[in-house]
């Protein structure tokens, strides 16, 4: 964790301001500061940190108790109070010894009246080291470790998910700006054709028709751009919001810690995509490499340590101690004392015998869970490798798409520009070329993201 927090922190200074109040993230930006920023991340290292110290809670019980009592007291009147007639009754002999110690006492200063007990106090130190618990102590800590185990475990989880949701975000974000240029050179292209039109129309060598049907398409090239923007800022707040990076909508405003949205640029694109093939590992080993299976592991566990524990409450409970007291009441007193303690369940075996038979039901039901979800993870890994590859075709039959309507409109230019073709035909050529080419930056950001949820299985 330490390194993690390390390359964070690296992280976190390496998006530098480059002119003026441009900032430029990477992807691997955006996943170290959703570390920092999100809750569920957050939560999740919470987690892991509760999960240690209840492991540490439970080691205790390897120690001894250790207890300081305290107890002391005031009476109105003396609790004891004994004299002659308390000790030998009411008698002849009674009366003449009263009689005796009641002149004796106003002589030498006593009364002839034992009272105490009228305040006091007692002070004890006692430690109890336990030697034997059923095993209860030794199974507690074990699931104590099955717990820390499991808390990173969803842990890794949740970092997972995260990454995921980031990377998705940020395509979505590249994917929405490769259109706008890709719109963005189709409108420089027809800027240029317009030109060119009008001086043919006024020198009388083309129609007034075929300069309104381009000025229509450049119309309805602009309203793209304008969505297309507006669907950008609304991708990259959404992105920016998850990762932490503040922004703002007025470049008047902004600063270093605050960037106009427009001037925060995504470096990352999808270039040198490889095959699935080279990404291939066999389903079984994938899938009993993924956390979800490890948890499922980690259930089955935690119910045999169950019924360990439970199979300990029917056990006796040996330990040894020592108490040191301290007592002043009728007398000052200090003493010490060694113990031993031996506690034998006998009513309780009963009762022990069906927690024990509950717990080995729910054992059995665990594994059962384990087995039939590790089928399904497998499954699940299968239907990732397909989705895999289905992507990787649609993005090869798309990208053949695009390189034919770049062929076509190449071709069909060089026709118009020879008065071969209508400049309808020309315009529906470079408007199916924007179609496929966007079609292809689709077909990338689908595959990018089935490779993630392949990989992230790893």
């Amino acid at each position: 964790m330490r390194n993690r927090f390390i390359y964070i922190l690296i992280a976190l200074l390496t998006p530098v301001l480059a002119s003026g109040q441009e900032l430029t993230l990477t992807l691997e930006n955006c996943k170290e500061m959703a570390l920092q920023n999100d809750p569920s991340v957050r939560n999740a290292h919470l987690d892991v940190l509760a999960a240690r110290a209840q492991k540490q809670e439970l080691f205790a019980g390897y120690f001894p108790k250790v207890t300081l009592n305290s107890f002391g007291f005031w009476s109105k009147d003396p609790m004891l109070e004994v004299g002659v007639y308390d000790i030998i009754g009411k008698n002849e002999l009674s009366d003449f010894l009263n009689e005796v110690l009641v002149k004796a006492g106003e002589q030498f200063g006593f009364s002839p009246i034992y009272r105490a007990l009228e305040y006091g106090y007692v002070a004890s130190v006692t430690a109890v080291q336990p030697i034997f618990a059923g095993g209860r102590i030794v199974a507690g800590n074990r699931l104590a470790s099955l717990g820390v185990e499991a808390a990173k475990l969803q842990q890794e989880i949740v970092l997972r998910e995260n990454e995921a949701s980031v990377e998705s975000d940020y395509w979505q974000v590249v994917s929405l700006e490769e259109k706008l240029g890709t719109v963005s050179v189709l409108s420089q292209l027809l800027d240029t054709l317009h030109k060119d039109l009008t001086s043919a129309v006024q020198a009388g060598l083309a129609v007034q028709t075929d300069l309104m049907q381009l000025e229509l398409k450049q119309s309805e090239i602009k309203s793209g751009i304008v969505q297309l923007k507006g669907g950008i800022r609304l991708a990259k707040m959404k992105l920016l919001n998850s990762i932490g990076q503040d922004y703002c909508f007025l470049a008047a405003n902004s600063d270093t810690l605050k960037p106009f949205i427009d001037d925060i640029v995504f470096a990352d694109r999808l270039d040198d995509l490889m095959p699935p093939q080279e990404y291939y590992v066999p389903e079984e080993q994938l899938a009993a490499g993924m956390n979800e299976n490890q948890l499922l592991d980690l259930s089955v566990q935690a119910k045999k340590i169950e019924k360990r524990i439970a199979l300990g409450e029917a056990l006796p409970t040996v330990g040894v101690g020592a108490s040191y007291n301290y007592s002043r009441t009728i007398n000052e007193r200090a003493n010490g004392t060694v113990f031993a303690t031996v506690q034998i369940p006998i009513s309780d075996w009963g009762k022990v015998s069906r927690k024990v038979q509950r717990v080995d039901y729910q054992m059995q039901k665990a594994s059962n869970t384990r087995d039939y979800l590790s089928s399904q993870l497998i499954l699940q890994v299968r239907q990732l490798w397909l989705g895999l590859t289905v992507a990787w075709d649609k993005m090869m039959v798309a990208r053949e798409t695009m390189d034919l309507a770049q062929k076509t409109v190449d071709q069909l230019t060089a026709s118009y520009e020879a008065g071969l073709v209508p400049m309808s035909e020309l315009l529906q050529a470079q408007t199916i070329l924007r179609q496929s080419t966007e079609a292809y930056i689709d077909s990338q950001i689908e595959y990018s993201a089935a490779l993630t949820a392949y990989q992230s299985r790893k």
